[in-house]
């Protein structure tokens, strides 16, 4: 059977200001799998999920998901046709609870579903038992789990999931690698995944984007990713 993309961005041309940042990009997010968009700090890489995710413009070039071209689509459409997203830094609402954070999420939801998801708290115990408390008051590894939460709450076909590990404890970021792994074995939601940890990303990916200058420059399955190109696209 021949793999599926459920996202397909072609040649992705994007600037701030007069600096143009991505240049003729182009990624396939195969379904079901998880891709890992890696490079080192300032290449773009958030820059790209932000486009895919209509909170930044693009010039020019064709982002399609589940076989629509979304680019023109405003930001909350994209949510609602199934892509859900953590963004760098979690941006939870700390003065919420950990039950309102989430109940943010069905809002998104086709099925107008009123009540948060068994199935989240299956994945995270710990936002059962804080289910009152609020988000500010959570470790930064319990609030990037609210995160995840979050954006599972809207019952995605796509997560993208922008540097979850960083600053994050190691059991905690083990637990992360699980669960994206359980995302995409047992539920078959596709992950699209920036990571600069290389063990993290070798666990937990399938196939691998690597960015240099806003161009993607190198891409394959994970068991490709060969410490040559490690050595001249990801040693800083």
């Amino acid at each position: 059977m021949e793999n599926k993309a459920l996202l397909r961005v072609s040649k992705l041309n994007q600037y701030y200001g007069e600096s143009h940042t991505l240049w003729d990009l182009d990624l396939s997010v195969i379904q079901g799998k998880c891709t890992c968009l890696m490079g080192r700090n300032g290449v773009g890489k958030t820059t790209l999920l932000q486009c895919v995710m209509g909170l930044q413009a693009i010039k020019d070039g064709s982002i399609v998901f589940d076989g629509f071209e979304i680019q023109k689509e405003a930001a909350e459409k994209r949510a609602g046709m199934g892509i859900g997203y953590v963004p760098q830094g979690r941006q939870i609402f700390p003065q919420l609870s950990v039950g309102e954070n989430l109940e943010l999420g069905l809002f998104a939801r086709k099925d107008r579903m009123k009540k948060i998801p068994d199935f989240i708290f299956e994945l995270f115990p710990v936002l059962k038992q804080m289910i009152s408390r609020r988000g500010g008051d959570l470790s930064g590894g319990q609030q990037q789990q609210l995160a995840i939460g979050r954006a599972l709450v809207i019952d995605p076909k796509m997560l993208i999931l922008d540097e979850p590990t960083e600053g994050i404890q190691p059991n905690i970021v083990h637990q992360i690698g699980d669960i994206i792994m359980q995302l995409n074995k047992e539920m078959g939601i596709t992950v699209l995944l920036v990571e600069q940890k290389l063990p993290f990303a070798r666990r937990v990916g399938d196939y691998f984007c690597i960015m240099e200058r806003g161009k993607n420059v190198a891409t394959g399955d994970m068991a490709e990713l060969s410490d040559e190109i490690v050595q001249q696209f990801l040693t800083v």
